[in-house]
């Protein structure tokens, strides 16, 4: 038996505001989406186009608040091949939350809260 990853998925409060961060800061482009019949919800799945696997953005009709992340340290993590221009974009939309020089690392935030790792590529 063996299981491979499929896609990971984090909710989301203001759906557009979401494509936008996630077209912006890292190339990511719907690759499907699914609505319920009745509206209640939106499931739209974003790609790299390079690999497999996908990223679900999941808006909730009746969801009235921004989600609460709490003490969440769960956080997916993007390869990029020129990390100090990645960085600098970044910078300048403003979602840079952590940075890690000793470890070559640092983390965006998106409009959920929701932090991201970026690594540069081996």
């Amino acid at each position: 038996m063996n299981f491979t990853f499929a896609h990971n998925n984090l909710n989301v409060y203001d759906l557009e505001k979401s494509l936008e961060f996630y077209r912006k800061a890292l190339g990511l482009t719907v690759s499907r989406t699914k609505e319920a019949e009745d509206g209640s919800f939106k499931l739209v799945y974003l790609s790299d186009e390079t690999t497999s696997h996908l990223l679900e953005l999941t808006w909730l009709r009746d969801m009235n608040r921004p989600y609460e992340l709490g003490d969440n340290e769960i956080h997916l993590a993007f390869t990029v091949d020129d990390y100090e221009s990645a960085l600098a974009k970044h910078k300048e939309m403003n979602c840079v939350c952590f940075e890690n020089p000793s470890m070559g690392i640092y983390f965006i935030e998106d409009p959920d809260g929701y932090w991201l790792e970026i690594v540069p590529a081996k």
